[in-house]
């Protein structure tokens, strides 16, 4: 604990800055400078969405780890700066985990550090990511996700209600929520014969409330979770979010830090974003000693990121990171349109190549019309998405990667502003079975048959 006695004190004793002059000001301002310094403005290339220059990956990487000294974290809770030496850092990363297994018997998972084209297999993670689901569908979403055996991990979407009650936050309704999202999605696990799976939670947590009692006897084993510190904005280290990240050392369970940015946010560019992605997971694993860190770029735009700069950027930050040190990076697909489409696995082909080919150790998959309909998510997107991940991993390097997601982004770039809400987990899964609709399969069988004849093989 001494280590994080040392994050909190620093919390206390740092420079004092207001959060605007920090966000709008100094964030902006040291990222324009780091690009210009380090020669990387206007680098985006819009005709290969998925970087093959290493070289220009590892430059992204000196000027993100030379952004994370010189900005550093802000504290909301104190109004004060987070800085850290570059001894700090190093060892930080040098301390990090490089490999970490979890789960009982023959669910057991090992998610390992890997390198942009690494033959290792990445980690994959299902779930309804972010999504709001009824009660009475929630087992059956996850029972329908965890059937699938190329699935490694789950991830439970976001319970809408408990007892037909609204989940309020802040109130004792949350705190009761955090354990009953994790018994649901046991007993998920226990029907579909897959109780040693590992998990990751606690997914619906709106405050520290619900997550702390998720992880009380009785809700999330602490050996098998991956717990979730994320953070809303990629360098502020809130007291809210460190509640999370003491929980997890206290109880030993492992952690995922995380945060999410925004093409067109205060990074700026693509470029901008490329290195405020890099200096957060430096600056995250630097604060919180996590397990694994999510580095999401998103195109704020469309709030995905399937969108060709997000996927430049992804990619490129991705191979920075998996080069520069040997953090285990965890990455999401983010898609705009919904369930038994063409689109929502052509969206899904492109991010989840992205990450695979880039060095991802873990990814999380799926996220369907950017989470604005309840229950639109289903089990069959998650499979798929799972057998491409694994799949390029094994069969594709970056130039061949590449070539795949230039075909593909072409069937879906001009309807990202008016995408195709398709149909909800009830209309697309029979639930006596589980299963795809028959719709829903043929969509799955002609997008799997255009990825062969594109070059990438069927995973078996």
């Amino acid at each position: 604990m001494d280590l994080l006695f040392n994050i909190l004190d620093k919390t206390l004793t740092g420079p004092p800055i207001e959060k605007n002059d920090f966000e709008f000001k100094l964030t902006p301002k040291t990222t324009k400078e780091v690009l210009k310094e380090y020669g990387l403005e206007k680098t985006f290339d819009p005709n290969n969405p998925i970087n093959t220059d290493l070289s220009i990956a590892k430059e992204f990487y000196r000027a993100g780890y030379d952004l994370a000294l010189r900005l550093g974290m802000f504290c909301p809770d104190t109004g004060r700066r987070v800085m850290f030496s570059d001894e700090e850092i190093k060892q930080a990363l040098s301390d990090a985990p490089k490999e970490i297994s979890l789960g009982y018997g023959r669910d057991r998972v090992t998610i390992r550090s890997r390198r942009p084209e690494d033959g290792n297999l990445p980690v994959a993670e299902g779930s309804a990511l972010g999504m709001a689901v009824s009660e009475e569908y929630f087992i059956p979403l996850c029972m329908a996700i965890a059937q699938y055996k190329v699935i490694d991990i789950i991830l439970a979407p976001t319970l809408d209600t408990i007892n037909g009650r609204e989940i309020r936050a802040r109130t004792p309704y949350e705190t009761i929520m955090g354990m009953y999202e994790a018994k649901y999605v046991k007993e998920a696990l226990r029907r579909v014969g897959r109780s040693g799976m590992p998990l990751h939670g606690v997914e619906g947590a709106p405050t520290e409330y619900a997550y702390m009692s998720g992880f009380l006897p009785g809700g999330y084993d602490p050996e098998r979770t991956i717990g979730i510190a994320l953070i809303p904005e990629p360098v502020i280290l809130s007291y809210q979010i460190m509640h999370r990240v003491v929980t997890n050392h206290l109880i030993g369970s492992p952690l995922e830090a995380g945060h999410m940015l925004n093409i067109g946010g205060y990074f700026g560019s693509p470029e901008g974003a490329v290195v405020g992605a890099v200096a957060a997971q430096i600056l995250q694993t630097a604060s919180m000693f996590p397990t694994i860190v999510e580095s999401t770029i998103l195109d704020a735009r469309y709030f995905s990121n399937t969108t060709r700069e997000a996927l430049w950027a992804t990619s490129t930050s991705m191979q920075a990171r998996t080069i520069g040190n040997q953090v285990m990076n965890l990455g999401i697909t983010s898609q705009v349109s919904g369930p038994c489409t063409e689109m929502l696995l052509y969206e899904t082909t492109t991010i989840t190549i992205a990450d695979s080919v880039s060095g991802v150790a873990i990814e999380i998959g799926t996220r369907p019309a950017a989470c604005r309909y309840k229950n639109y998510g289903s089990g069959l997107e998650n499979k798929f998405f799972a057998e491409v991940l694994k799949s390029s991993a094994k069969n594709l390097k970056l130039t061949d990667a590449n070539e795949i997601v230039k075909a593909i982004l072409p069937k879906y770039e001009d309807k990202l502003k008016n995408p195709p809400k398709g149909k909800s987990f009830t209309e697309c899964t029979d639930l006596r079975t589980l299963q795809p609709t028959h719709e829903w399969l043929e969509i799955y069988e002609k997008v799997w048959k255009e990825l062969e004849d594109l070059g990438l093989p069927r995973w078996e």
